[in-house]
């Protein structure tokens, strides 16, 4: 959810929905401090928002029942950065139509940081299923020069894909385990996961894959992702 200041006391916040993708709400008076509306319309906020509806218009809030708030997240910088981040990355696909998949990724994601969860590697598994909506999937099953689908030696950001021997022109070897790591982001049920058993080392492996790769091919210069950049180079 995201909120922009409308006269005095109210305020437009822009919610995350599984029907009609991204909606602007009017929250009438949210900004009052003895509203009940002021502490359930604050950013990163989950819950059923009872509205009164109007397609292409803003939709008066009504309340705000509270599924989870989120409280690990809103405690910690680092973790609302993640978060904030992933509402931005979201946002410009669910911007163009709605997606139920999407909202459920997005959602589950949120949650699984907010368990306790590392938050670089759910917001990976995150960006990698989001590559297939920005039109830009990676291809993990064959060479992304000749399609041999053996004898597979790097994955590269700079070709987009990955490299089998015969088309390897020094490019950096990234090991099989890192890739099938990869692999195993893009296939996960994120809301499926209750741990994460992984190397430091491949995790920054694929963050570093991932910031190249997005820098490279999606075409989105995201603010949010700045800091999260600073964070991966600790």
């Amino acid at each position: 959810m995201q909120e922009t200041p409308y006269g005095d006391t109210s305020k437009i916040i822009n919610v995350f929905t599984k029907e009609y993708g991204i909606i602007g709400i009017m929250a009438k008076g949210a900004m009052n401090i003895k509203s009940h509306l002021r502490s359930t319309t604050m950013k990163l906020t989950y819950g059923i928002f009872n509205i009164y509806y109007k397609k292409g218009k803003l939709s008066p809030l009504v309340s705000v029942d509270i599924l989870n708030p989120l409280k690990k997240i809103k405690s910690d910088i680092t973790l609302i950065s993640y978060a904030t981040y992933l509402i931005d990355l979201v946002s410009q696909i669910l911007k163009q139509s709605p997606n139920a998949e999407i909202y459920n990724d997005f959602i589950y994601s949120l949650l699984k940081i907010e368990e306790g969860l590392n938050p670089m590697v759910i917001t990976n598994i995150l960006e990698v299923k989001l590559l297939d909506y920005l039109g830009v999937g990676l291809n993990l099953t064959s060479c992304i020069v000749c399609g041999n689908k053996k004898d597979i030696v790097t994955l590269t950001s700079e070709k987009g894909g990955l490299i089998c021997k015969n088309c390897y022109q020094g490019e950096r070897i990234m090991p099989i385990s890192v890739i099938k790591v990869i692999n195993m982001y893009y296939l996960v049920d994120i809301k499926s996961i209750s741990k994460l058993a992984i190397k430091d080392n491949i995790i920054h492996e694929i963050n570093n894959f991932l910031i190249n790769y997005y820098d490279d091919y999606t075409g989105l210069y995201l603010k949010s992702k700045d800091f999260l950049k600073t964070i991966a180079k600790l």
